[in-house]
């Protein structure tokens, strides 16, 4: 369904191994995958119950976590999250929390959904990344270990900021100087990514003390001229 309600395609997903996994209908001008969310129609008005959106990667996933009270997961089509996926989502509520798969492969799906939310990531619009223990999704782990173990995932969750330091730092010695350079170099290449915020300041607050670099080195014009602005603002009172 559209975000309106109004049927647009069909999905359907595998009951053994076959492939494909999941099969959707043709895109056409008003289905497309990079834009459209399973269950974001339904899920309205617990997304405001819940005060935060899910987003999972498949749509058994939703129907299960739906059935156990959980109705404020979307999914996507059978594609990576789009650039039109975080603005519906952003209309829907200030807080999305990404539900990955606990292994290798789900953790490379969150580090791509990462980059592309670094452009909608701001104090007003709070994202995070959940990973879940090994060998399951939402699905089988509300069925086997009910709906307090996807919640305590959610809360859990690790919080842009310091999701984008570790992928950062990843496979990195940051006892080396050569290991914090490239680091350093990896940061300053996310934060272009980013438009100017709070948070994209606190960033590279952070980043300066992890990797003991200058703003500079993380893609700051100058320096000297930030270094007032850079400095925590003292308390008040």
């Amino acid at each position: 369904l559209s975000p309106r309600g109004e049927v647009i395609g069909f999905g359907a997903r595998a009951t053994g191994d076959e492939q494909p996994k999941y099969l959707n209908s043709p895109e056409t001008p008003v289905f497309s995958k990079g834009s459209g969310l399973y269950g974001l129609y339904e899920a309205r008005a617990a997304i405001r119950d819940a005060g935060e959106v899910w987003v999972v990667e498949g749509y058994m996933d939703v129907v299960m976590l739906s059935q156990f009270g959980l109705g404020q997961a979307v999914a996507t089509l059978g594609t990576a999250t789009t650039e039109e996926h975080l603005r519906l989502l952003s209309r829907q509520s200030g807080r999305l929390v990404f539900m990955f798969d606990g292994d290798t492969a789900g953790r490379k799906a969150a580090e791509r959904a990462l980059e592309t939310s670094l452009a909608f990531a701001s104090e007003k619009f709070q994202i995070r990344f959940a990973f879940l223990p090994q060998g399951h999704d939402p699905d089988s782990l509300v069925r086997q270990k009910g709906k307090e173990a996807v919640e305590e995932a959610a809360r859990s969750a690790t919080a842009l900021s310091e999701f984008l330091l570790q992928h950062a730092a990843d496979d990195q010695d940051l006892r080396l100087a050569e290991g914090r350079a490239a680091a350093a170099a990896q940061v300053r290449r996310l934060f272009a990514l980013m438009p100017n915020s709070e948070l994209k300041r606190q960033i590279l607050l952070q980043a300066c003390q992890r990797f003991q670099v200058d703003p500079s080195s993380l893609g700051v014009a100058s320096a000297r001229s930030n270094q007032t602005s850079l400095r925590p603002k003292p308390r008040q009172g």
